[in-house]
């Protein structure tokens, strides 16, 4: 970062089922809490960062950094930010750009979605406006079967079982008991997953993520101070489409953006206490986690068979919110959501560093945000 970068202000709604609410409502909900928290005032805000996915799909809205603004007593200057379910994570990028560029000093950044209230088979035809149309869609492809495929490929080649794979799902949910904003705070046994509907072999209903509603703001600031700020920022993007790419067990985006945002840090991974991870899939997490490089490839599972202290002696909490697994995953909220979740991780620990991880698409857009307390 050239310049400090703060996180001042945040809030959320519950991600869930807000049948009750729409989507201007849940973005009021976040803004207001996001304002009661901070040490700056509405007025101070100088723009706004909308982060939004299928508004147009789900709630017959677009042009929604206006609608923002228009919580705020001085309608500031917005915009929208979309690259699928890393919304969020561009949304902040675009935000840390204005605030080093001294575009502003004060920026709200939100991610909101509403997806409950529309037919399962058009959230999913929604949600495929995230792969390739022509090379994906076409021959009948969802996001469940792109990573099924994944799935199938990394098993085949690393010798993961269905067993092992229960646990990453298994460990979200146990994570998410004590979360009051996650969607399902309920426990679930591991070898529940697998026993439960198969979706796109081999993955289950409870290897993937929910379709929710939520909203998610924070208020960045290089005016107003606070304990924790921003120390990287970074985005990578790959191609669209898995059938142009080398591999698929591994996500070229992450890696290249894990490498940058440690750069820009000046840290080294082993530095890094928290991670909210992308987990849209149960096999998401563990690819993402040998990319950014705290497990050997093949060997994240290992992440969750043991103790995280015998594997690594900075690393206390993977996903300790619930992940998008358990929390719920209102797809443009989420990269805002995790900025959320790491600060209060880190607060409760007192540790310097915590990571987020957010991704679109079979990441082809990867943004990582690193956190760090003074």
């Amino acid at each position: 970062m050239n310049q400090s970068i703060y996180l001042t202000g945040s809030g959320q709604t519950r991600f869930g089922e807000h049948w009750d609410k729409s989507l201007k409502d849940l973005m009021e909900e976040s803004i207001d809490a996001a304002i009661e928290s901070a040490d700056c005032t509405a007025l101070d805000i100088d723009m706004v960062v909308v982060a939004n996915m299928i508004g147009e799909m789900t709630s017959d809205q677009a042009h929604l950094g206006a609608m923002a603004a228009s919580f705020l007593p001085h309608h500031p200057p917005a915009l929208r930010a979309e690259a699928a379910c890393a919304s969020g994570a561009v949304a902040l990028h675009t935000a840390c750009a204005l605030l080093e560029s001294g575009k502003a000093q004060t920026v709200l950044v939100i991610g909101v979605e509403k997806m409950t209230d529309i037919s399962p088979s058009k959230i999913a035809a929604a949600l495929m406006g995230a792969a390739d149309s022509e090379k994906d869609a076409a021959c009948g492809l969802t996001f469940p079967g792109i990573f099924g495929l994944i799935a199938t490929r990394y098993m085949y080649e690393h010798n993961l079982s269905r067993e092992q794979l229960n646990l990453v799902s298994a460990r979200h949910h146990k994570n998410a008991i004590t979360n009051p904003f996650a969607q399902f705070r309920k426990e679930i046994p591991a070898e529940t997953i697998s026993a439960s509907p198969r979706v796109a072999d081999p993955l289950c209903m409870l290897d993937c993520s929910p379709i929710s509603d939520g909203a998610a703001a924070v208020i960045l600031s290089t005016k107003f101070e606070s304990p924790i700020k921003i120390a990287a920022s970074q985005l990578a993007t790959d191609t669209l489409s898995i059938t142009d790419r080398p591999t698929i067990t591994s996500f070229a985006a992450t890696k290249d953006a894990m490498t940058s945002a440690l750069e820009e840090a000046d840290i080294s991974r082993d530095d890094i206490s928290h991670i909210e991870l992308h987990d849209c899939f149960s096999i998401a997490a563990l690819i993402s986690l040998e990319d950014m490089g705290f497990a050997n490839p093949g060997e994240g599972i290992e992440l969750y068979e043991k103790p995280l202290s015998t594997i690594h002696y900075a690393l206390s909490s993977i996903n300790a919110s619930g992940g998008l697994k358990a929390c719920g995953h209102p797809v443009a909220a989420t990269g805002i959501k995790q900025i959320i979740d790491v600060s209060k991780q880190m607060k409760e620990s007192g540790n310097m560093y915590g990571l987020a991880h957010n991704f679109g698409g079979a990441a082809a857009t990867c943004g990582i945000h690193i956190l760090q307390q003074s």
